[in-house]
This record gives structure tokens, sequence and C-alpha cells, in this order.
């Protein structure tokens, strides 16, 4: 039985890596997915600056053609009034399309951060592209070597269980439910390795004898116990009383 745990021990820890393995590979495409995510965002806003500095330049335009057209007509004009009134106009034209190529410049300095955005995350996204697709290669190879593994004690375990008679091994499989891993407990320095209460020195001469062939039980965790110790030998008393008699 003490083999049968040992395989427990394996396969549990074999399953939990296979289990976390494709975690991990949801973890690598959620990566990826926020990259992409946020690469398609920064193009998306420079698309945007791109368009409002082409609605910039328009407003720039038509100003001066505003005020194109405002001193065109002022050659034409009979009284002082109009031409002050034209003039007048004139300047605040001039004056909002000054204001407008401002816009546009800050606009440009816009455009230019958001290509150097695009492109550093253009290249953030395939520097992640191409470790991630490592990542999940050796991931991928690491699963197939695990699940190997695990296959191989799992069928280790099925031959020895065949060995333990029937009623114990329900017992071990009944107490491994309640202590995934650990259904048997040494018997060290007099006590329970698992739980920690010390033993009845009966129990511990039992599990120390060849003559005993009693299944134990820790009496507070109700594991099986067993011992690595020395097993003493029992001297029948004829032998005894004849080797003190020589």
């Amino acid at each position: 039985m003490l083999e049968l745990q040992r395989l427990d021990q394996i396969t549990a820890a074999l399953r939990a890596e296979l289990e976390g393995m494709p975690k991990r590979l949801r973890e690598a495409d959620a990566k990826l997915t926020g990259e992409r995510t946020a690469l398609t965002s920064a193009k998306e806003a420079l698309t945007q600056a791109l368009a409002q500095r082409k609605k910039l330049e328009l407003d720039v335009q038509q100003w001066k053609d505003r005020a194109k057209k405002y001193r065109e007509q002022s050659s034409s004009v009979k009284t002082n009034e109009a031409y002050k009134a034209l003039q007048h106009e004139i300047a605040t034209a001039e004056g909002e399309a000054s204001k407008a190529e401002d816009r546009v410049l800050e606009q440009m300095m816009a455009i230019e951060e958001a290509e150097r955005r695009v492109k550093r995350l253009e290249a953030e996204l395939k520097e992640s592209e191409q470790a991630i697709a490592a990542e999940k290669k050796e991931i991928e190879e690491r699963f197939a070597v695990k699940k190997k593994g695990w296959e191989t004690a799992t069928a280790e375990r099925r031959g020895i269980a065949k060995k333990i008679p029937e009623d114990l091994l329900e017992l071990y499989e009944r107490i491994a439910k309640k202590h995934p891993g650990s259904a048997m407990a040494q018997v060290r320095d007099g006590q329970c390795k698992a739980c920690g209460l010390r033993a009845l020195p009966h129990t511990i001469q039992q599990l120390e004898s060849d003559t005993d062939e009693e299944l134990l039980r820790c009496e507070s965790c109700g594991r099986i116990l067993y011992s690595l110790e020395p097993i003493s030998h029992a001297v029948p008393k004829e032998s005894a009383t004849g080797a003190a008699n020589s």
C-alpha cells in the first residue's frame, strides 16, 4: 500500500500540472488579445487624429477664402463706413485662420505621437507573439510528457491495486478521499507524522514486529499506520531458555 500511496502522490502532482497548463495557455492568449486590442485602439485614434487634421485644414482654408472675398469686395465699396466694416471682417477672418493654423500644428504633433504609439505597440505585439508562440510550444510539449507520465503511473497503480485484498483496498480508498495522498502515515519517534498524535507503546511494538499482521490506524486522524524502523524478530521461549542454559 505504500507503493500505492507513492503512485497516488505522483499522479495527483501530475494531474495538478496538467490541469494548470490549459490555464497558462488561456493567460497567454489573453495577453495577446489585450495587446491586439490596444493596437486596434491606437490605430483608430490615429485615424481619428488624421480626420481631425483634415477638418482643421479645411477650417483654415475657409477663413482664408472669406478674408480673400472681403478684400476683393473692399475695392468696390463707395463709403468709408462700408470699407471699415469690410476691413474689420478681413481682420476677423485672418485672425480665425491663424488660430486654425495653430490648431493644425497642434494636431500634427498629436498625430506624430499617435504614429509613434502605433509603431511601439506593433513592435511589442510582434515580440509578444514570438515569445508566446515559443511558450505555448513549450507548454504543449511539457503537457505531452506529463500526460504520458500520468498514464504510466496510473497503469502501474492499477496493477498494484489488483494485488491488494479488496477489503484493504476499499479501506485505503475511503481514507484517501478524506486525506488525498496521505492515507498512510509513518510512525516515527513515537508519533503519527501526519497529525502528531503520540502512538501507544503497544501500537509501536506491533508495527515493529514481524509477527503481527493486524492493520493499525491512528486514533486521531484515522490514517493507516506504518513504521520504517527495523523489525524486531520474536525469539521462541525454548530457544531463549536453551541459550541461557548453555
